[in-house]
């Protein structure tokens, strides 16, 4: 069945409604009792609905695809010109500006509703009526409670609460759909039926479309079809080899969930070719658009470069709305129902085979006092729904029971050198396995021998870390580290283990890293015993600001988190082609963490897997999989599990010393002044002598 078939009885049927919504919006533009400042909010919404409808025909008629390039890259910019920055200081999207306008009571609600109406664009574009008809219904409710009188702000939260709750069967069971059925193939068609040497396909997407996307994608379609194949190749076959390592049956699965960024299509058309020689559907969705189904600013899912990440960040907690007890209920429930529905298509889940992306400009937020943030009880809510919607997810398709694979590229954004590091980059993912193999080793083989790992940092780098390593019943056949080449995490270059929590402690600081698209400045975590117990950094005047921001983006609304990973990263190529190019903070940790030790904070790399036996090259066991933490899975399963891991790189030249502690007082250096020192490492150190 063609993708537009699967909404047809579905648009049908809701007509009427949308039909209706749509006059009483119409209606209001001509008579109105609603007096300012809420007129001209109101009178807003109402031109966007307007610029929906006139989307809806485009999209309908196909009109706007038979326009020339310019025609349409302008109507893209119409459908997001209100949130791009030069109009987002007098957008009601911005919060700021709407308290400024409508009062702090109305403001924040208001400005929320407008940011879910805004979903819209996608709606139409994805051909799904339902949703769009739904959220226009919404405006027109809280458009009549103005018009029959000055409402009470909690008679409009409550609007938005119940809107939000009654229609989860629909929105949070749309997107576990989303997830699993390869029958939504929107992308996907776009991708396999598209003219990719026609830019206009990217127009298609209904996402804002940048120099980002478009210099991509023109520059791939510069490349020969081979080179094209071949980056395809070192994905695909990645992800084969996670399977084979992990010694899962991949014939038992029949779809796999591909993520990318938008102006990829061609490596990525390579790549499902790839896929269904080994009998995977591509599953591909784009990051969520509904709150409800959205985690802070996390984007999972294929994507555009954002088109305001302020915007996406002043709204990061708007769930706070209609986040309680009974509604975190509610949507665990219909979560549940929604994989139990669909427990084939979860059972047949691979898992995802994600393109990074790099390059952006590192954002730094500004924080402003008129958003929405969770009190200290819906933080706890937060995690805990988290906590429980994984567990929903690993029954269904448990972790044990799939692979994935990662690999990154530069956006144009990066600079002018772009191509030259697009070619740097495709070099360092594909770097020879076998020869960092065997020098990983000789790292491994020493650290096995350690009782403890201490990690000192150089100049102004206050890191002091002692790292406690788990003890091994059978040294001959047992090791604490996984020797980590390019097949689930491309690039090659770490080893890497789960430490023991009780007596690792110190102090962790970088100068400068990038987490999850958010950018920190002398990030600094103090350790006891494993956990965090303070941090701060220096984005933000006050201490309460940097504390504040790492609680929410690092800890996620946590009190703590333990320390999940230890590692030390070997690719040195990586890094000093990093360097020559000045794009160490524009990279993605994919990388980083390949460019010197670090350190995760949240659960271990073998979290809910822990019972699959991996081995080495070298044929020993890898035993240290679990923590003080995660082996509390069978008694407290959220004690156990955090649904987090954040790796936190520090660089070599911000490393003064790396050593091996042996239980009788030996210490082995590793790492010296930023440079390997193990007999045999010198292989290592190459890259810094060709720069």
């Amino acid at each position: 069945m063609e993708y537009k078939e699967l909404f047809q009885k579905e648009n049908e049927s809701i007509q009427e409604r949308l039909a209706l919504a749509c006059e009483r919006i119409d209606a209001f533009t001509m008579e109105t009792r609603i007096q300012e400042p809420f007129l001209d909010y109101f009178k807003k919404m109402a031109d966007f609905v307007e610029l929906l409808l006139d989307w809806k025909y485009q999209i309908e008629t196909g009109m706007l695809w038979a326009q020339d390039v310019d025609t349409i890259r302008e109507y893209n910019r119409g459908l997001y010109a209100d949130i791009l920055p030069d109009a987002y200081e007098t957008s009601y999207a911005n919060p700021t500006y709407a308290v400024a306008r409508l009062g702090q009571e109305y403001g924040s609600l208001l400005s929320f509703l407008y940011t879910e109406l805004r979903g819209g664009i996608i709606y139409i574009v994805e051909h799904r009526l339902f949703d769009l008809t739904i959220h226009l219904e919404l405006l027109v409710e809280i458009l009549c409670l103005f018009e029959e009188g000055m409402p009470q702000a909690k008679e409009i939260q409550d609007t938005i609460y119940y809107f939000v709750s009654d229609y989860a069967d629909h929105t949070v069971d749309y997107r576990t759909r989303e997830i699993l059925d390869p029958e939504l193939s929107f992308a996907t068609d776009i991708i396999m039926k598209s003219d990719l040497n026609d830019l206009r396909y990217l127009f298609r997407y209904g996402e804002y479309i940048t120099d980002n996307e478009w210099k991509l994608a023109q520059f791939l379609n510069r490349m020969p079809q081979e080179e094209i194949n071949a980056m395809a190749y070192t994905y695909t076959h990645g992800y084969e080899e996670g399977f084979r390592i992990a010694g899962i049956d991949l014939s038992k699965k029949k779809t796999v969930n591909i993520r990318y960024a938008i102006g990829q299509e061609r490596m990525v058309r390579a790549a499902i070719g790839q896929f269904e020689k080994m009998g995977l559907t591509p599953v591909i969705y784009r990051a969520p658009v509904a709150r409800v189904n959205r985690r802070l600013t996390l984007r999972p899912g294929y994507t555009a470069t954002a088109a305001n990440k302020q915007y996406d960040y002043d709204h990061r907690m708007d769930e706070m709305l209609f986040l309680d007890k009974a509604f975190v209920e509610r949507k665990i429930a219909v979560l549940h129902s929604a994989y139990e529905n669909r427990k084939q298509l979860a059972k047949e889940y691979a898992g995802p085979a994600v393109i990074e992306v790099f390059g952006e400009k590192p954002f730094e937020p500004q924080n402003k006092k008129e958003v929405l943030t969770f009190s200290e009880k819906q933080q706890k809510l937060s995690v805990a729904m988290t906590t429980e919607s994984s567990q929903i997810v690993n029954e269904y398709i448990p972790q044990s029971d799939y692979s994935f694979t990662i690999i990154a590229y530069p956006l144009p954004e990066i600079g002018e050198n772009f191509e030259e590091i697009f070619q740097a980059i495709v070099k360092v993912n594909t770097l020879d396995n076998e020869a960092y193999k065997k020098v990983q080793q000789i790292l491994i083989d020493e650290l096995d021998k350690a009782e403890s790992v201490r990690v000192l940092g150089a100049g102004d780098n206050q890191t002091d870390m002692t790292v406690m390593m788990h003890e091994r019943q059978n040294p001959d056949k047992e090791t604490n580290f996984e020797n980590c080449t390019a097949d689930v995490n491309i690039p090659v270059g770490e080893v890497f283990t789960s430490p023991k929590l009780t007596g690792t402690h110190g102090v962790l600081n970088v100068s400068e890293v990038y987490l999850n698209d958010l950018n920190y400045k002398n990030i600094m975590l103090i350790f006891e015993d494993g956990k965090i117990t303070n941090y701060t950094c220096d984005n933000f005047e006050t201490e309460e600001e940097n504390k504040a921001y790492i609680k929410e983006n690092v800890l996620f609304n946590r009190e703590t988190l333990p320390i999940g990973e230890f590692a030390i990263g070997t690719n040195t190529t990586a890094y000093v082609m990093a360097n020559a190019y000045d794009i160490v903070y524009k990279l993605p940790i994919l990388i980083v963490e390949k460019m010197g030790p670090h350190f995760a904070v949240g659960d271990t790399c073998y979290s809910h897997s822990e019972e699959v036996r991996l081995y080495n090259p070298d044929g020993k066991e890898i035993v240290a999989k679990d923590n003080e933490c995660s082996l509390l899975r069978d008694t407290d399963m959220n004690a156990a599990y955090f649904n987090c891991h954040t790796d936190i790189t520090i660089p070599y030249d911000e490393i003064f010393k790396i050593v091996s502690v042996h239980e009788d007082g030996t210490e082995v250096a590793i790492i010296e002044n930023g440079r390997f020192v193990l007999p045999g490492c010198d292989m290592l150190n190459e890259p810094f002598q060709e720069k």
